[in-house]
């Protein structure tokens, strides 16, 4: 018994000694190269991740960004010049600890204060750029933080200099009370003048930008563009939860949930952020071209596409009789069936097929992104033009998320939006309209179906930039018409422009929706006999079987006209550009 358990402490020794060897000759992690996910929970080496632009290599979740290493990210190398570093942080409140805690936060992360402003250049071009830094009071937004970046607008404004702004707050700075809820009216007054002299802000929210930073400069962005997975919120999750009483539901307050819910112009990965706001700045700032410069922008548009037209023997203008032989032959109802094939393109395939550079921008900024309008900024031969559709889907499954091209009022908010940004940029509007209406249902009626419509064409009215609209398939009614106010509107010959759709138009004037075929020759709603009416000023043949493979007949001969139509009116003053649509629609 004693041998048994003298052989048992002889091996667990044995054992301990071997253990203590092995750890004494295992390699050691040195210290800060392992961290931990606080996503996934995984260990991860902190020098690949601060390689891959701080995204875990394992769950591709978002690490905070310092803001000199935020700069580095998206600036051009050794462009950026830092302005008003030193500024003071004064102590309103008189709150006991705070200049220390400051002191110490300064020692420790080699900030002055939470936000890093200066000038820069992103793909050579000259921006000004704000940095929030979350290492510094969560970026909370005091006095200074305010000033610097009200000073950095004014700076932009007088410069004349876009501005880019990077939040990443956890709201206002408590410790100095009503002096910081006043910074969220400094910046945002600075912002307004900045805008009203035409000049762009863009926004780009990351993790997380809450409180009165979201209620100030973060959301004003004339674009606003987030990182995947950032929460976005006034109140923050446990604020909520603790005054409602409820758990919030799983992504609620993240970047997509605002994309959804109109709120974002877009989600951009973080490594192709520079690249997005690169383009971005180059589409505006070349936003003034004068009539001069744009007929050497167009003329190679102008060859090519009337070339291609006189190939297709296109008559581009419409008032006369077309020799397309058969095409002629068909009666009204043939058109409205064409107009609505499956095969026929959409939307979409008119803003691939016509133009480059297209970055499409999301939400009405005040409830949802209406799937049904396609929007954005795009070149057009080079010249920077704000581009929107009414978008059907090419499938079934596209067309139950466009909503079979029926607009709601969040889509014709947006369209409005985007216009009113082409207006202040200077920027010709081109829009494509396909839509057998505005979308009839109780929730488009409780936000304001009619108001958002009348909205649309009150403003377009008198839009100060040139507007042209093409209907390329239904034109169904007011929910066309918002979106064709335009100084010139034109039809594709088996397109279709009405009051209502021909089965709404029998059932209301003779309680038969069956009838459809004969209201379709009583509305005289073809492309020819709105041209003879004056409501439409162009007719573009199509080939037979109209469909993506012929699709280059038709935008060839679109290309060349719409090229002379932007030389045309971009000549006009903004005045005589309203005079001119307010007379065009006074006179029918």
């Amino acid at each position: 018994m004693k041998l048994d358990n003298m052989f048992k402490k002889t091996k667990y020794s044995t054992l301990r000694r071997n253990e203590h060897k092995a750890e004494s000759v295992r390699p050691e992690v040195p210290e800060g190269l392992l961290r931990k996910c606080n996503k996934c929970g995984a260990a991860i080496i902190a020098e690949d991740v601060k390689k891959d632009a701080y995204i875990c290599p394992k769950c591709g979740g978002y690490f905070r960004m310092h803001a000199y290493r935020r700069i580095e990210f998206v600036t051009d190398e050794g462009s950026f010049k830092e302005w008003d570093r030193g500024l003071e942080t004064k102590n309103p409140l008189e709150y006991k600890g705070y200049l220390e805690k400051l002191r110490g936060l300064k020692e420790k992360t080699g900030l002055d204060e939470a936000v890093i402003t200066g000038k820069a250049e992103i793909d050579g071009i000259e921006t000004v750029i704000g940095v929030c830094d979350g290492r510094f009071l969560m970026a909370s937004m005091g006095e200074v933080v305010g000033e610097k970046i009200a000073r950095a607008v004014e700076r932009a404004t007088k410069e004349r200099l876009p501005v880019i702004l990077f939040a990443c707050s956890g709201g206002a700075r408590m410790q100095e009370g009503i002096t910081s809820l006043m910074q969220m009216a400094k910046t945002s007054a600075a912002l307004k003048r900045h805008s009203d002299a035409g000049l762009l802000y863009i926004s780009v929210l990351t993790d997380p930008t809450t409180g009165g930073v979201t209620a100030s400069f973060a959301m004003l962005g004339d674009i606003i563009l987030a990182e995947p997975k950032a929460l976005i919120g006034f109140a923050g999750p446990r604020v909520i939860e603790q005054t409602i009483g409820q758990r919030l539901p799983k992504g609620f307050q993240s970047s997509e949930f605002l994309l959804e819910h109109g709120f974002l112009d877009g989600i951009v990965e973080r490594s192709n952020l520079k690249g997005t706001l690169a383009n971005i700045l180059k589409l505006h700032a070349d936003g003034g071209c004068s009539p001069e410069n744009m007929q050497d922008i167009l003329k190679k548009s102008l060859d090519t596409g009337t070339q291609t037209a006189a190939a297709q023997k296109t008559e581009p203008d419409g008032k006369e009789e077309p020799d397309a032989g058969q095409a002629k032959e068909l009666s009204p109802w043939e058109r409205v069936l064409r107009s609505r094939m499956q095969e026929r393109p959409v939307g979409s395939d008119y803003i691939e097929s016509l133009f480059t550079d297209f970055i499409e921008f999301h939400g009405d900024r005040l409830f949802k992104d209406d799937h049904a309008v396609i929007g954005g900024v795009a070149r057009f031969c080079g010249m920077p033009v704000t581009v929107i559709a009414q978008a059907k889907g090419t499938n079934t499954k596209e067309n139950i998320d466009r909503n079979f091209g029926m607009p709601s009022p969040e889509g014709y908010r947006k369209a409005l939006r985007l216009m009113k940004q082409a207006e202040k940029f200077g920027r010709p509007v081109i829009c494509f309209v396909d839509t057998p209406g505005a979308f009839c249902g109780l929730e488009a009626e409780e936000r304001g179906q009619g108001e958002a419509i009348a909205r649309n064409i009150y403003e377009m009215s008198s839009l100060k930039v040139p507007v042209l609209s093409v209907i390329i398939g239904e034109g169904g009614s007011g929910g066309a018409l918002a979106m064709a106010t335009a100084d010139e509107v034109w039809m594709l010959e088996n397109s279709v422009y009405s009051i209502l759709s021909p089965e709404g138009f029998a059932s209301i004037l003779w309680k038969d929706s069956s009838k459809a075929k004969e209201a379709a020759k009583v509305m005289k709603l073809t492309a020819k006999d709105l041209c003879r009416l004056g409501v439409v000023e162009k007719v573009f043949e199509e080939p037979q079987n109209f469909s993506k493979e012929n699709f280059e007949q038709v935008t060839g001969a679109l290309r060349a006209e719409m090229a002379r139509f932007l030389s045309e009116y971009k000549r006009m003053s903004k005045e005589e550009l309203s005079e001119y649509r307010y007379m065009r629609f006074r006179n029918m």
